[in-house]
C-alpha cells in the first residue's frame, strides 16, 4: 500500500495503469544455481488482452548516470 499512497502524490493513475515494481532483492541468489541479469538480457512482461512491456538490461555508467540526473 505504501507504493501506491507515495506516487498518487506525484502521478495520477487511471484504471487499466499496472505499476511495475520487479521482484525482491535476493531472488537471483535463491534458484539454483544462482542466476542474474547480466548485460543484454532482455526482461519481457505480459497481460493478455492488456499489452506487454519489454526491458534490456544494460551495464550501469556513473559517468552515463550523472549526465541525466
Amino acid at each position: 500500500m505504501w507504493l501506491r499512497t507515495r506516487d498518487r502524490a506525484h502521478m495520477t493513475l487511471l484504471p487499466g495503469d499496472v505499476i511495475s515494481t520487479g521482484t525482491p532483492a535476493g531472488v537471483g541468489l535463491g534458484m539454483k544455481p544462482p542466476q542474474y541479469l547480466k548485460s543484454g538480457d532482455v526482461v519481457e512482461l505480459g497481460i493478455e488482452g492488456l499489452g506487454e512491456s519489454r526491458q534490456h538490461v544494460v551495464n550501469f555508467s556513473e559517468q552515463r548516470y550523472s549526465k541525466t540526473v
